[in-house]
């Protein structure tokens, strides 16, 4: 709904929302968000996000998987979003707790990605120098370490143009009439940017699937409830790719952004699933790794399988 800006009542939210005052939800004035942040939602993703955290944390110490710290990275931004959005429930026009979720939640995803393209290197790495035929196979288009480099500088490059553009739209929603489609287009640019990075990985790993199940790869079998966690992983991180590029598209008052239910759905239980499962079946335990054996051949042993002949 379009206000006045001579409207008293306008001016006064306006003035509250600027200021950092908490103030009630008042019928007819719709908040930043185009709805008020349900406040059962907020409080239920903060205690998802945080077990996984708690538990991530355990088990990165546990079995010294330092480079897991990413999970636990991820799933604390995204508690500082959803406790931003917990914080709206109450204050619906703060637009510091509006600012903060949506900068927070932008950038959670991103460590979840990092997580992935480490795993995905890894995999390569193993699978290319297993010895099922006595040879080493080319698995991936580009080498393991180039992964986290490429899609890694793409992603915080996305996360650079969105944050200008998140800039340029607040500083226009602040003033009386501010026009925030440059901002907002800026956005979009830098979020589809992403989305074509995330498309791009999903074409190598199913590449790097395609040629470990062509050349018989022990990986696939050995490595595979690794890999069916990855697969969920990317597919929920894309799913909510694809819904924040149409939310954004749609414009700030557009179908999705102002219906809390797809973001629920569609953001936060997709990025609860995209950390969680590795919480099942985590890297410290389902990740292959390689051991010499005494003829100085490679072999791909499981870490459960180790431990077990140790005890």
């Amino acid at each position: 709904m379009v206000h006045n800006s001579s409207d008293p009542v306008y001016q006064y939210i306006f003035a509250a929302r600027n200021s950092g005052t908490c103030i009630d939800y008042i019928d007819g004035y719709e908040p930043s968000y185009g709805y008020v942040p349900s406040l059962g939602a907020g409080i239920a993703f903060l205690v998802l996000f945080g077990l996984s955290a708690l538990v991530h944390l355990v088990q990165m110490c546990w079995k010294r998987t330092w480079w897991t710290s990413v999970f636990v990275i991820g799933a604390i931004a995204e508690i500082l979003g959803w406790s931003a959005r917990t914080w709206s429930a109450r204050c619906p026009y703060n637009s510091t707790a509006f600012l903060m979720q949506i900068s927070t939640l932008i950038i959670a995803p991103t460590f979840f990605t990092a997580g992935i393209y480490i795993i995905l290197g890894r995999l390569i790495t193993l699978a290319s120098s297993t010895p099922d035929s006595g040879e080493k196979r080319k698995l991936s288009i580009i080498t393991p370490k180039m992964y986290l480099w490429i899609f890694c500088t793409c992603d915080i490059l996305s996360l650079v143009i969105q944050a200008i553009g998140g800039g340029m739209a607040s500083g226009e929603a602040n003033k009386i009439g501010g026009n925030t489609k440059p901002g907002t287009d800026v956005m979009v640019a830098g979020i589809v940017f992403q989305l074509a990075t995330i498309t791009i990985f999903c074409y190598f790993f199913v590449d790097f699937l395609l040629r470990s199940h062509r050349f018989s790869s022990s990986i696939l079998t050995r490595s595979r409830w690794i890999v069916g966690a990855t697969v969920l992983s990317v597919a929920t991180i894309y799913v909510r790719s694809i819904y924040r590029t149409i939310e954004l598209v749609q414009g700030w008052d557009g179908y999705l952004i102002t219906r809390e239910r797809y973001f629920v759905g569609l953001d936060g239980a997709m990025m609860v699933i995209a950390v969680a499962v590795f919480n099942f079946v985590h890297p410290g335990w389902a990740l292959p790794k390689a051991h010499r054996s005494a003829e100085g051949v490679d072999e791909l042993v499981m870490v459960s399988e180790r431990e077990g002949e140790k005890a």
